[in-house]
């Protein structure tokens, strides 16, 4: 935490009104006025957000961030005269071309970069391999093999275009943003790393394609280098084309509609490692975004790393960045010049879709997280090999020890690498990059009305008990050491909330009632945008998740057992269960350990640190619950006390301290503690509220195996992808709820996990990859394991 000074820096924090020229609608007048105030921190601190890993990178965290530095935000559209030399009646209505005009621009032209690419040896072994190496001497031959490939080799960029792009989007950006909010003590950080000599990469998780153009216009407008930057959109026309790839824009070639399609081509993976090789040579800085559904972008994390191993590039800085929206613009994966020019004329005739928050972590050396080896902890194994005994064999010995599930997908196969442990290594640095900068990302207050209103009041909820569970949201958060991205009076933020929300909501103001009443509005689309806002809060509230989960597992067997849950388990019999439970059980630590711990290995990627391990993880799952007042913990009384050594039998232990994973309570009988929820009565709504954030993920898992049946495999991929998708879209508009199943990244997320998970295969053949179903789980008894394993944690 981070003491906030009250010096005027921190203005732009309170949510801009909704200026709007129309008469305020009836449930907007509802809204009392309230005296409370939303704090953007607690008290006199803010969270600190965007340190370097204490175990991958403990050298560069070392370098704290400047301790003189003033910590505030700047909102990068309100440019007037102070921003720049000159004052008085006409700067100030060119304010904003005189500010753009005295940034400072770093020059990076192509020069011979396309003949150090073209020369390359990596390069001419790729033409060999792909027998398309021209004839010795040949060069004019080489030029024509390469020649789709030279534009993207020849980007640069130009002061004088960047200005006027720079220009161009400060007046842009208002009609679509209400503010751009930059945390300025970071910058201060990445000016000093930026003069110690190694080039800077930005890394960001992918959202939008806003996001290519929201981290160069900060970095202009702040006087750093502007980075070149990775942006994997297809660009239909030449004049755009040619725009973009003069203000660093890396785009993909003409002949490829998607990344992957790019990636297939050995020639253009040789050229873009190579690129890549002169860029940081020249001392570039790049922009880089990563894709957690996916793994997309990844494969230019795994070029640097080959770089720096064999001794191209010395070293680079990373630098993980969080983009958070009020409101994710949606935008195409072709892009041309109509549809830029309709976007253009659609954004005058809009009013602003909410603000942006932008985080830019503290930098650290890319050559240390990977000299260290910290980055992964454990053996990497098939998810298959860690859960399969579980579910067909009920064996736990597979699931505890130092174990995590492999990921081979978030890394193309065209990436070549020597053995299997340095693709995993470089599986370990993508998935904590993404972990990294999901980290840095501030919790909007869309971000918390969507998780209430999907999570806590699916039914439906008032004005005012929103309210209320918005304050006791936003302090949960910052205990969480999470940053908010809003600030002001409690009426404003959540009737700024609600009305950018209100196309996906039902707001019904009756005279009767004083408190209009909100429902979330049942559809797809609606379900969906409320699920992408409510990510950021479940990424910060996974480990509760994890553990409510584990938790509402073990109370769905006491439920199935048909004993009444107000006797204890521990084998006394008991009556019937009748009428509602009461939830007076006791829950062993040990078999709480073992569900967290085996519901870990079905996360999606990006929720764990590859740097700690699956059982620590667990173990902090189940204790969250018993710091957040979930769990209270009591031990079962035992003859001899545990603190009395002497009276145990056998001798002590004794063990070495080397050992990471050592610790004192090690000599405990771990099976001997039990916990039981704080409220006997009652099941507590925080319960509930944390096993709903999961439910979408796990729910989605269930209805694609049960899907399975009505599938005749094999299938192309994409085929079968589109009809497990088709599916889910089935199962929930037949059922009229639970849409945040049913989309497509869920779809693709269910199929690789049960691809991992053994029941089903892929098989390489001429036309692509094909799936069918494996022989073990033809059988529908196999397949109704899987499906009760899974729903044991999908709280209904």
């Amino acid at each position: 935490m981070v003491q906030e000074k009250n010096d005027g820096i921190n203005k732009d924090m309170v949510l801009p009104p909704i200026q709007q020229n129309r008469p305020a609608l009836s449930w907007e007048m509802k809204i009392k006025k309230k005296l409370k105030i939303m704090p953007p921190c607690l008290g006199k601190f803010r969270p600190t957000v965007g340190q370097s890993c204490h175990q991958c990178t403990p050298d560069s965290l070392s370098k704290k961030l400047g301790q003189n530095s003033v910590l505030g935000f700047n909102n990068l559209l309100s440019v007037n005269e102070t921003h720049t030399r000159y004052r008085g009646w006409l700067v100030r209505r060119v304010c904003c071309l005189l500010f753009v005009s005295g940034c400072k621009v770093y020059a990076s032209p192509a020069s011979n970069r396309q003949e150090r690419v073209c020369q390359s040896n990596r390069v001419k072994e790729a033409l060999t391999a792909d027998h398309k190496a021209p004839e010795e001497g040949d060069s004019q031959g080489q030029t024509s093999v390469l020649s789709p490939f030279i534009p993207l080799i020849n980007t640069c960029i130009s002061p004088g275009l960047l200005r006027f792009v720079g220009w161009l989007m400060l007046k842009m950006f208002p009609s679509r943003f209400d503010r751009i909010q930059v945390n300025l003590n970071h910058l201060s950080t990445l000016q000093r790393a930026s003069q110690e000599g190694s080039p800077l990469v930005y890394v960001y998780v992918r959202q939008s394609i806003m996001d290519c153009a929201l981290i160069p216009l900060v970095l202009f407008c702040r006087n750093l280098r502007v980075p070149y930057t990775i942006c994997p959109l297809q660009i239909d026309s030449s004049f755009l084309r040619s725009i973009l790839q003069r203000v660093g824009v890396v785009l993909l070639p003409p002949s490829a509609l998607t990344e992957q399609d790019a990636e297939a081509d050995s020639v253009y993976s040789s050229v873009m490692t190579s690129l890549v090789r002169e860029l940081l040579h020249e001392g570039r800085a790049i922009s880089v975004g990563v894709s957690p559904e996916s793994g997309r972008g990844g494969q230019w994390l795994a070029r640097i790393r080959q770089l720096i191993k064999e001794g191209s590039v010395p070293d680079v800085s990373l630098v993980p960045v969080g983009i958070s929206y009020d409101c994710v613009p949606k935008t195409n994966v072709q892009v041309g010049l109509n549809s830029l020019l309709c976007w253009l004329w659609s954004v005058l005739w809009r009013r602003p879709g909410g603000g942006v928050r932008i985080h830019l972590a503290q930098p650290f050396s890319f050559k240390e997280m990977c000299d260290s080896g910290r980055c992964t902890v454990e053996e990497w194994l098939p998810l298959q090999d860690l859960l399969l005994p579980v579910i067909l064999n009920n064996r736990t010995d597979s699931v505890f020890g130092r174990r995590r599930r492999r990921m081979l997908w978030l890394l193309p196969s065209e990436i070549k690498e020597s053995t299997r442990s340095e693709r995993d290594f470089s599986i370990a640095i993508i998935l904590h990059l993404i972990f990294s900068a999901t980290s840095c990302m501030a919790a909007m207050s869309t971000s918390l009305v969507s998780s209430l209103l999907l999570y806590k009041h699916r039914k439906g909820v008032s004005v005012s008990l929103l309210c209320r569970d918005v304050v006791w949201l936003t302090e949960e958060l910052l205990f969480r050491n999470k940053d908010v991205g809003f600030g002001g009076g409690l009426a404003e933020v959540v009737h700024y909330s609600l009305s950018l929300l209100a196309p996906h909501l039902i707001i019904a103001a009756v005279p009767s009632r004083k408190d209009p009443f909100i429902v979330p509005r049942p559809s797809l689309a609606a379900t969906f945008h409320l699920t992408v806002q409510a990510q950021i809060v479940t990424h910060t509230f996974i480990l509760e998740a994890v553990g409510a989960c584990a938790v509402s597992a073990m109370l769905c067997d006491v439920a199935r057992s048909g004993v009444s849950s107000r006797v204890r388990s521990d084998g006394v019999d008991g009556e019937e269960l009748k009428g509602d439970m009461e939830f007076d059980v006791a829950l062993f630590q040990s078999e709480l350990n073992e569900r967290a711990l085996q519901l870990c290995h079905l996360l999606p990627p990006g929720f764990m640190p590859p740097c700690q391990s699956s059982q620590s993880f667990a173990l902090d799952a189940v204790d969250s619950l018993v710091r957040c007042g979930i769990l209270i913990m009591e031990e079962i009384p035992r003859e001899v006390p545990i603190c009395d050594f002497w009276k145990r039998e056998g001798a002590l232990s004794w063990t070495t301290t080397d050992d990471p994973y050592h610790s004192d309570s090690d000599c405990e009988e771990q099976d001997l503690r039990s916990f039981k929820i704080s409220q006997p009565s009652q099941c507590p709504e925080m319960l509930f509220f944390l096993c709903s954030m999961l439910a979408g993920h796990l729910r989605a898992l269930c209805w694609a195996i049960t899907g399975l049946d009505l599938l005749h495999t094999p299938l192309p991929e994409a085929e079968f992808v589109a009809q497990v998708h088709n599916y889910l879209f089935e199962t929930a508009n037949e059922r009229k709820q639970n849409y945040e199943s049913c989309s497509e990244e869920a779809a693709h997320t269910a199929v690789r996990t049960l691809i991992d998970l053994g029941v089903l295969s892929e098989e390489r053949q001429e036309g692509g990859v094909f799936l069918s179903i494996t022989a073990l789980f033809q059988l529908s008894e196999n397949r109704q394991k899987v499906h009760g394993f899974i729903s044991q944690y999908l709280y209904n």
